[in-house]
């Protein structure tokens, strides 16, 4: 395997996707030559290009860079592409990204982030605090950063903060010197057949780490857990280590205590939605506690904590409307997506438009997703976004919708869902899924802020 020191030129193929452009970004700040490919000319290729790096976007064996020592490519680039396999037959070091990540968590102290559900957050969190107390660090995350605008950042300090991905097994590369695990509910039961199988992978995982795990109090498989230093959390529980009290919410903000065992370590602000994100706080707090960080440091960092780009992201929060955006995809998700909102603003008509992600997960899913769903106002559904998947016969949006409990549900259009935020009033409306529903988000937000000029 080649050393980080004896890359320096590099070719990304789906240089892009959001975990890879973290990759792109660090080499190029090393100092490498950066080339690469991306089917799609999206707003982060953009950003990309302007930071010196060039990017093209046909596949097209004319314009690769034959000069590159290493070639790294995403696992969503189909098995055909034409550049891709050019680098492989003419004998170039050829590998996935998540060979990447295993070569720089070999080479630093890494943090690593895992679970089916908060692992962005955790992590995006988890690097702020690193950032923001002055240990620094390098943040590879899935997200991009409200405070900093970006999803990766470098230190000189050989601190790694990466997202542990269980898609596709890729997380078993990785060196943990320190984990987190959010969650292991069943997820990607088209890559692991059961979730038992899924949840034996996570173990490994687990156990690979090397000196200490924070894990979410309850976590199934616990008592399998081998490594050295072991560590709960939780929301609010007490029997956990780490765990937040007396907390009290007021327009959007928390304020909590941050506990270990039966001590109040510090109190806490939280200017982010969520009550998931108290916990995932807890989490990312916790690891930096355990690297004696000064406690009021870590709590300043929380404060000055401004979220993730499509995590509980408040679009427009202007007294009288509340458009929250989220990436939320799996049924566990929009459950808590949508029980923090209706907490933070209990008066008001909680209406959410979903998009679902993939056939084989709304197939899996679908009595999550109708139960989870059920907890809002109204809700309305898009078509499924296909990402890399072929359609299932049967399996569409509908079959969701007809297992909602509630009345008000309907199946829409991306132009029909416009024309229903333009008739409808909408004092608490929430946007959520991993496809591109997210390209509908500054077109409702232009749509109330015309209403609010009425």
């Amino acid at each position: 395997m080649i050393a980080l020191k004896d890359i320096h030129r590099i070719y990304f193929i789906g240089a892009g996707g959001i975990g890879m452009s973290a990759l792109v970004r660090f080499f190029k700040a090393q100092g490498a030559v950066v080339n690469g490919y991306d089917k799609t000319k999206t707003a982060l290729c953009e950003e990309l290009e302007n930071e010196g790096v060039a990017i093209h976007y046909t596949d097209d064996i004319a314009l690769l860079d034959k000069e590159t020592n290493v070639v790294v490519y995403t696992p969503a680039i189909p098995a055909d592409h034409t550049e891709l396999n050019w680098y492989r037959d003419n004998d170039y070091l050829v590998m996935k990204r998540s060979d990447m990540l295993q070569i720089i968590s070999a080479a630093m102290h890494a943090l690593c982030v895992a679970g089916t559900h908060g692992k962005t957050t955790t992590s995006t969190i988890l690097a702020h605090i690193l950032r923001h107390t002055g240990a620094g660090c390098n943040a590879f995350l899935g997200g991009i950063s409200v405070n900093y605008n970006t999803n990766y950042w470098g230190s000189t300090n050989q601190v790694a903060v990466i997202e542990a991905d269980e898609y596709d097994r890729s997380f078993l590369k990785l060196h943990p010197n320190m984990t987190i695990v959010t969650a292991m509910d069943a997820d990607h039961l088209d890559i692991y057949g059961t979730e038992k199988e899924m949840q034996d992978t996570y173990v490994q995982f687990i156990n690979s780490t090397s000196e200490a795990l924070v894990y979410r109090h309850g976590l199934t498989r616990r008592k399998e857990f081998t490594v050295p230093a072991k560590y709960s959390y939780s929301l609010q529980n007490d029997a956990s280590d780490f765990y937040a009290s007396d907390i009290q919410m007021h327009q959007g903000t928390y304020t909590f205590n941050f506990c270990y065992k039966e001590e109040v370590l510090t109190a806490m602000t939280l200017n982010v939605g969520g009550m998931h994100n108290i916990e995932n706080t807890i989490a990312a707090s916790a690891i930096a506690y355990l690297q004696k960080i000064d406690i009021e440091k870590i709590a300043a960092a929380v404060a000055a904590y401004q979220g993730v780009k499509r995590r509980f992201e408040y679009v427009m929060n202007d007294g009288k409307q509340v458009l929250i955006d989220d990436y939320a995809h799996h049924p566990e998700e929009l459950t808590a997506l949508i029980k923090s909102a209706k907490a933070l603003f209990p008066n008001r008509k909680c209406t959410v438009a979903f998009q679902p992600h993939l056939f084989t997960r709304t197939r899996d899913f679908v009595d999550g997703f109708a139960e989870s769903l059920s907890l809002a106002d109204e809700v309305i559904l898009l078509d499924i976004y296909p990402a890399r998947e072929l359609p299932i016969e049967g399996i569409t949006s509908q079959i969701i919708l007809d297992k909602m409990t509630i009345e008000n549900k309907h199946i829409l259009s991306k132009e029909g869902l416009l024309d229903f935020v333009k008739a409808a009033t909408l004092p608490l409306f929430i946007i959520a899924g991993a496809g591109d529903i997210d390209k509908l988000v500054k077109p409702i937000k232009n749509i109330f802020a015309e209403k609010a000029k009425a």
